[in-house]
């Protein structure tokens, strides 16, 4: 496997995370509580996107394959956790 193909499969193993980030990041304004947020849109995009990587990491070093439904599950459940914890979900 060349460096390209690896920088590719790099890419799309992180792809999954980065979605889920900005989708959270920019629909937080709407989903999330009405007090202001401390962070920017891309702070928090940042952050979910970091908690994203890692749940993808640790479901492939658990499992030993990339893809697996859990590590997706756990994927939308951590990201999800991240942003409401981000934009104070408990104060709503």
């Amino acid at each position: 496997m060349g460096p390209w193909d690896a920088f590719n499969h790099l890419l799309n193993f992180a792809a999954p995370a980065a979605a889920m980030a900005l989708l959270l990041a920019l629909s937080g304004r709407f989903l999330g509580s009405k007090t202001p947020v401390a962070l920017s849109w891309w702070a928090r995009a940042a952050i979910v996107f970091v908690v994203g990587v890692a749940v993808l990491a640790a479901g492939l070093l658990v499992w030993g394959r990339d893809g697996k439904m859990l590590t997706y599950a756990a994927l939308v459940l951590a990201c999800a956790t991240c942003q409401w914890v981000l934009v104070r979900g408990w104060r709503a």
